[in-house]
């Protein structure tokens, strides 16, 4: 059995007996001193220790959302009318996809973008339209003519007035046209104004009657709209709500049409117009000529654009009349993150995301009185930032996020306006990554602080004392001589 004395001889900290130290002021200062020097570097370890670091990296883009890439938006456009807003959707692949409606949603807004009504559905537009081949025969005239003053009279005393609205420079105008007079005066014939008094066929030459057609939002040509006399005036403006007719433009299918107008209208009362139960390709016109555009759509992970833009195949539009003034409430790139996660983000990394919204709240406004056909262009570099939290020591969480700058412009175009977005993404990305730190090399550096500071303090006291004794060793030695 070992004797205690044994285990007595491995004692690193002998004790000296207290009668055979010596107290000094200076070494009572200096332990002072020492001691609050040892809680002061404590607490600075301390508080290094509690505090979350990063290490940022750039890294070859490894992407775990694949190969596409979704883009969501929310602008407003206040002089592009929701019945021709398209969103196209192209790259440096050969990818073009035009008018999306799918993921898209769409609000006629006023010139404040406050919005005026439920949400525009566009409804199915034929891709062809077909027109009469009446163009080479003498065209007669049997459609109305209609200017500011006596549109309001006439379409408060027909139950149903259809007007075309167009440009005499229009390609579709002058296809629309010899089947337009035909039809008007078939429907004349059979519907004398004068007796029968059930429908009128007119039609409103918009180069002439600007104000008109601005006052009805026609922004494409020709434009056909059915207005209707009976309950469902507007109290507010004053107008009838009225209808867009998207249908075939020969005689036949227009004739069909306006029989199946006027076969909703009992003759002997001419005050209503019931509602219209034929299928014809018509859908509500617009009642504001602003939109406001929101929703996503997914892109590949190449250059490309999103583009915004006033489109119909079968309408010409007047490019010096065409404003494509916006202003983005919204646009981000990649999957949406949540408030809460977003909020970890923050409190690990409060410069992330600050460009993430370089866009939001900003208005890109076109004078149109000074300029004419201007295409607002958006030049987005994309770079995806990937951070990495520990939420504990055996558990990662990774948050990716798209951030870009960019850079607006509004350039002069010969073709119609446009709003476009190009966007390009980098082919690196952004790592961040949270460091942990262990408790093991904090217990090491708390006792390198204190041992450190306890040995200086020592050395301090000792030097101090040598010099002391030294100094009255050889005042005693001068003294004795």
């Amino acid at each position: 059995m070992i004797s205690s004395s044994k285990i007595k001889s491995v004692d690193f900290y002998r004790k000296i007996p207290r009668d055979l130290t010596e107290a000094s002021l200076f070494g009572a200062g200096l332990s002072i001193v020492a001691a609050i020097a040892m809680i002061v570097l404590f607490g600075m370890e301390l508080n290094d220790f509690l505090t979350l670091s990063t290490t940022t990296s750039i890294v070859v883009d490894n992407s775990s959302d694949g190969d596409f890439l979704r883009i969501d938006f929310n602008i407003s456009f206040p002089a592009l009318s929701c019945e021709f807003a398209s969103v196209d959707v192209s790259d440096v692949l050969g990818t073009n996809r035009l008018n999306i409606t799918k993921t898209i949603r769409k609000v006629s807004i006023d010139p404040h973008l406050q919005p005026t009504g439920a949400e525009f559905h566009p409804g199915p537009i034929p891709h062809y339209i077909k027109h009469g081949d009446e163009v080479d025969e003498e065209i007669v005239e049997g459609a109305i003519p209609l200017n500011g003053i006596n549109f309001e009279k006439l379409s408060h005393q027909y139950p149903i007035l259809v007007v075309n609205f167009y440009a005499p420079w229009c390609y579709w105008s002058t296809r629309l046209k010899p089947s337009w007079e035909k039809t008007a005066k078939i429907m004349k014939e059979r519907y004398n104004p004068e007796t029968d008094g059930r429908i009128l066929l007119a039609k409103v030459d918009c180069t002439a009657e600007v104000d008109l057609c601005k006052s009805h939002h026609v922004q494409g040509y020709p434009s056909i709209r059915i207005f209707r006399k009976g309950s469902n005036l507007r109290e507010s403006h004053g107008q009838h709500e009225h209808e867009s007719y998207y249908g075939d433009r020969d005689t036949e299918t227009l004739v069909k049409t306006m029989e199946n107008l006027v076969a909703s209208i009992p003759q002997e009362n001419q005050r209503l117009a019931l509602a219209d139960k034929s299928n014809v390709a018509k859908r509500p016109a617009p009642l504001t000529g602003g939109c406001r555009i929101d929703g996503y759509v997914r892109v590949k992970k190449v250059p490309g654009n999103l583009i915004i833009s006033a489109s119909s195949a079968a309408h010409s539009f007047d490019a010096s009349k065409m404003n494509m003034s916006h202003v983005i409430s919204h646009l981000s790139f990649g999957k949406a993150v949540s408030p809460l996660v977003l909020s970890d983000v923050k409190r690990l990394i409060p410069s992330h995301g600050r460009s993430h919204d370089k866009l939001n709240g900003r208005s890109f406004i076109n004078d149109r009185d000074v300029d004419a056909n201007v295409t607002i262009e958006h030049y987005l570099q994309v770079v995806k930032t990937e951070v990495v939290t520990k939420k504990s020591s055996r558990d990662h969480k990774t948050i990716e996020q798209y951030e870009y700058t960019a850079h607006s412009s509004l350039a002069q175009s010969v073709h119609i306006p446009v709003a476009k977005f190009h966007f390009e993404l980098s082919p690196m990305q952004v790592l961040i990554t949270e460091d942990s730190k262990s408790f093991s090399h904090f217990i090491t550096n708390v006792c390198a602080i204190i041992g450190g500071v306890f040995t200086v303090a020592g050395i301090l006291d000792s030097i101090f004392y040598a010099t002391i004794t030294l100094t009255r060793k050889t005042e005693l030695g001068k003294n004795f001589r």
